[in-house]
């Protein structure tokens, strides 16, 4: 395997489907399988309007990126869009934020996968972590054509297997009265601080439709099929899950949610009376999903970053055969097994729902900035308005979360 030079450059072999497809796969899937039982234990009967605050705050920062990506369409988009709007450091501070939130997150997802498989098969779980990360380092250094072809056949198993859960619950929720507490707003200061953490916890369950930018070097007309991308996969995501919320927070026994290491499968069996362990089967390749996304992300960040002379050059070689950047992708999975053997499981959660938060207000921020600029593009100008009303939330979020 020899390895070159930027100039070696990334393949445009992807269109909006695939990377719907990709967005969708890397935004639903993980976070609601690992985590819903913890935010419905936070934020009791509000947990569907913790996942309505940060969906709307992931539908204000999206309409950023999509403004953004149209005009720097770039892999490492996040840090390019941070480095116009604020400067050098800024923007190298936000890849490399970016970077950390990914592996924090491969880390918590590789927990979950292993949670998940156990509930199958007697699978211990550290093994279990290790065989899976360096499968999917090969499956990425194959190509990104591969690799997201693999991811939209897990997502339309795991986007299924929601739409089977919510199926199986909705009558539940009917019967308990749900969509009146879903109208119903928190009736203390303890109660929206409580729902505040379920959102900041919630948000990790949307971390995904960033990365679609990060594709915008290997995608056929990114300036119209980004934008497309990302608020496509938004309301796919939103409508999901808002509908799987609902359903849990009806769910009698939501301590059973909180404690189980496979919380949809638990929740799926008590609602349908048929066995959960094709739910946790199913949500452990949503887990390898999961991985396998931010693992590429991750490594398009490195590679765009370095390209932009922002980190040194080793890590803007390519594969010459694979056009792939082998290196950033070997460190990305070696820093990925170190935090999932020596960071616990919630602390690394919150710890990258913090890390994104953080760059989704860098980002919103910079849009609001460079739209202001009498020089500014067209559309950023319409736009920034949608980048400050973003800025407020993200920011306010985070301090929300800080001071709870």
């Amino acid at each position: 395997m020899t390895a070159e030079p930027s100039r070696v450059t990334l393949r445009r072999s992807l269109s909006l489907p695939w990377l719907v497809f990709y967005g969708v796969g890397v935004t639903v899937g993980a976070g609601i399988f690992a985590l819903i039982g913890e935010i419905v234990a936070l934020a009791g009967d509000h947990a569907p309007l913790s996942f309505m605050i940060a969906g709307l705050i992931a539908v204000f920062t999206g309409l950023s990126f999509a403004a953004l990506s149209s005009v720097y369409p770039h892999a490492a988009g996040e840090a390019i869009y941070v480095k116009e709007g604020l400067g050098q450091m800024a923007g190298r501070l936000v890849g490399l934020g970016l970077v950390a939130a990914a592996i924090t997150s491969s880390a918590v997802i590789s927990l979950a996968f292993a949670g998940y498989l156990a509930a199958v098969i007697d699978a211990p779980e550290m093994p279990s972590v290790v065989i899976v990360l360096l499968v999917l380092a090969v499956i990425a250094w194959l190509g990104v054509k591969i690799s997201v072809g693999f991811a939209a056949l897990i997502t339309i198993l795991e986007v299924g297997t929601l739409i089977v859960i919510i199926a199986a619950g909705l009558p539940h929720t009917a019967a308990e009265g749900a969509l009146s507490n879903l109208a119903a707003w928190p009736a203390s200061e303890t109660l929206w601080m409580a729902t505040l953490s379920g959102a900041f916890l919630a948000f990790f369950a949307f971390i995904g439709f960033e990365n679609i930018v990060n594709l915008a070097e290997e995608t056929h007309s990114p300036e119209t099929a980004i934008p497309k991308a990302v608020i496509l996969t938004l309301i796919v995501t939103v409508a999901i899950y808002l509908l799987v919320a609902i359903v849990a927070v009806t769910f009698p026994d939501r301590a059973a949610l909180s404690l189980s290491k496979a919380p949809l499968a638990v929740l799926f069996e008590r609602t349908s009376d048929f066995s959960g362990a094709p739910i946790a089967a199913i949500a452990s390749i949503a887990m390898v999903n999961g991985i396998l996304v931010q693992i590429i992300m991750a490594s398009r960040v490195l590679y765009g970053m370095a390209n932009a002379g922002m980190l040194p050059q080793m890590l803007a070689r390519l594969d010459s055969k694979r056009q792939t950047p082998v290196l950033a992708i070997v460190l990305v999975v070696t820093a990925v097994l170190a935090f999932t053997l020596f960071v616990p499981f919630l602390e690394l959660a919150a710890l990258t729902s913090l890390v994104i938060l953080m760059v989704f207000t860098a980002v919103n921020l910079s849009l609001f900035l460079i739209g202001s600029r009498a020089a500014a593009a067209p559309r950023l100008r319409r736009w920034r308005w949608w980048g400050a009303m973003g800025t407020l939330m993200s920011a306010g979020l985070i301090v929300a979360e800080l001071i709870g």
